[in-house]
């Protein structure tokens, strides 16, 4: 559960940073007990960089082209997490996989949405591959984050119909909707509600 005041929070983001903005709009509607510390991009050209300045939210650029390897391009990032004085990190297309190093310095506290109902489709191209497997549902998972791809215990999962006739770009679109809604789910709930990790499950205690 969170103490007093808001839970400062880093968005991590490759692209367009569409769920960062579903993100600020719930701690904005006080519906999330957080605060955006920091929104940072391994990408300088990233959209939603200025999507994160336009609504006064402090950006940062680590470009990972300027570092001679993943650790020390991890590290810089890391050593901007604690000058923000960061809590907990939300990856929001953030599209590089996390070492283990970085992730036991936020022990689960790093979440991560992706766009299938997981263990099904982990990875890229998620809707590609419900697609090519003729699911009837899919869906989102916000779930935290361990040293493997997309493994980690789920907070909570959003289904998604899969139309006759859909593409890729239609029923990511529909996902795209439930992830703006799922991801603020998952935060507030973390935050306040009492909590365990048992194994690969994520148990939310009885009135807490």
């Amino acid at each position: 559960m969170s103490g007093a005041g808001p839970v400062p929070v880093a968005v991590l983001l490759s692209g367009r940073g569409s769920n960062l903005i579903a993100l600020h709009a719930a701690m904005t509607r006080g519906e999330v007990p957080a605060r955006i510390a920091l929104v940072l991009s391994d990408h300088e050209d990233a959209p939603g960089l200025e999507r994160a300045r336009e609504r006064g939210l402090p950006a940062l650029a680590i470009p990972r082209q300027q570092f001679p390897d993943r650790e020390s391009h991890e590290a810089a990032i890391l050593a901007a997490l604690r000058r923000a004085g960061v809590e907990w990190v939300c990856l929001a297309g953030y599209l590089r996989l996390l070492s283990p190093r970085f992730v036991a310095s936020f022990p689960e506290r790093i979440l991560n949405i992706h766009p299938s109902l997981l263990p099904a489709f982990p990875g890229l191209h998620a809707q590609r591959q419900a697609l090519g497997h003729g699911v009837r549902v899919s869906g989102c998972t916000v779930h935290l984050v361990d040293a493997e791809l997309d493994s980690g215990p789920i907070v909570v999962q959003r289904p998604v119909a899969v139309a006759e006739g859909d593409d890729e770009a239609a029923l990511a679109a529909r996902i795209l909707a439930e992830e703006h809604l799922a991801y603020p789910d998952a935060l507030r709930l973390l935050l306040t509600r009492r909590w365990r990790v048992e194994g690969r499950r994520l148990i939310f205690t009885p009135g807490g």
